[in-house]
């Protein structure tokens, strides 16, 4: 056992904003992925990691997905898809999704490191690479990045 390792980010847009957490309790096990988005529109959000931590300008500087393995975009299920590939997240009436995502894709440490990447909540749904548009294989189609931050290491 290599102990618990923890990272935070904290996402902000123009109306959307939030805080995840990520947890994992062993080098190579699952990454526990939590938190609250709020300011969302009912329904789902593509959730992403994209593969830089630049922000500088805004969500766009993150890049693409966070794909090492350089396939196709998938859902978080799929065994073809971009390590960052986590979904979506579904918001209520309130516009609040509560976020509780397990991945045994993304890592804390290691090749598959997603600290110092960005994550980003997208305007759509992410089709899951399924929805034949010319972008699911590249982004799920899931529309304009909403809101972003890059992902750090915590000691909480």
């Amino acid at each position: 056992m290599a102990g618990k390792t923890k990272a935070v980010c904290v996402l902000n847009g123009e109306k959307v904003k939030g805080t995840i957490f990520f947890t994992q309790d062993e080098s190579s096990g699952p990454v526990s992925v939590t938190g609250e988005v709020q300011g969302l529109a009912p329904g789902q959000h593509g959730f992403h990691v994209h593969e830089f931590g630049d922000n500088t300008n805004g969500c766009t500087s993150a890049g693409p997905h966070f794909n090492p393995g350089k396939k196709d975009h998938g859902g978080p299920d799929d065994e073809v898809r971009h390590a960052g590939d986590l979904g979506n997240v579904i918001a209520d009436s309130d516009g609040v999704a509560k976020v509780n995502i397990t991945d045994k894709q993304i890592s804390l440490n290691g090749p598959l490191n997603i600290i110092g990447r960005t994550l980003v909540v997208h305007e759509d749904p992410d089709d899951l690479g399924k929805g034949g548009h010319e972008l699911s294989k590249t982004t799920g189609n899931a529309g304009a990045r909403l809101s972003c931050g890059v992902i750090g290491i915590t000691k909480y």
